[in-house]
């Protein structure tokens, strides 16, 4: 399904702080996909992730009003939906799970882990990398868990986070290069 238009978005977002139902029900027809597939990505659990979308929708309708700009109601749900993932991941694990594999390419050895020696390497990796991620400063690791965990893009980022474009890239490349240093140590 292809982005919809925005400013299409922002009529419905007006006639939805009206209380027209028809155009809530239109706006979760068109970016229910998108906030189901972020939700299984970020939780890996198809379940956690539907009821994951349900609370997002609940918590948007509730929170409507608090809209100030309709025309920036998809980046609103991406912020909602980023921090309602995070709650629920935190709930049922304890923890956030840092093995993107584009992160790992910072410790990762490339040889396959076919025998316990190698594998035990790589849960050490694993660990020292969580560790490592644990120590970065709040923004730095916001940032990189949601550019190479999530897959966001640095605008998704920024209009998440409220911050700008270039503040994300330098949290993004000081971060990486704190993240290296921490496990060259």
């Amino acid at each position: 399904m292809p982005e919809p238009n925005h400013q299409y978005l922002a009529g419905l977002v007006l006639r939805l702080k009206r209380r027209d139902m028809e155009a809530f029900a239109e706006l979760y027809a068109l970016t229910y996909n998108k906030v189901y597939s972020y939700a299984r990505h970020y939780l890996r659990d198809e379940y956690l992730a539907q009821d994951a979308a349900q609370e997002i929708y609940v918590s948007a309708f509730r929170h409507i009003d608090k809209l100030s700009d309709p025309a920036l109601f998809i980046a609103w749900l991406n912020r909602i939906s980023f921090h309602m993932c995070c709650d629920i991941r935190q709930k049922q694990y304890g923890h956030q799970d840092f093995s993107d594999p584009e992160l790992l390419k910072l410790v990762q050895d490339e040889r396959p882990y076919s025998d316990p020696e190698a594998m035990a390497l790589h849960l050490d990796e694993i660990a020292r990398l969580r560790q490592a991620m644990d120590e970065l400063p709040f923004h730095e690791r916001a940032v990189l868990v949601m550019r190479y965990y999530n897959g966001m893009k640095l605008d998704a980022i920024a209009g998440s986070m409220k911050l700008s474009r270039s503040t994300i890239k330098r949290y993004i490349a000081s971060g990486k290069e704190r993240l290296a240093r921490k496990l060259k140590e």
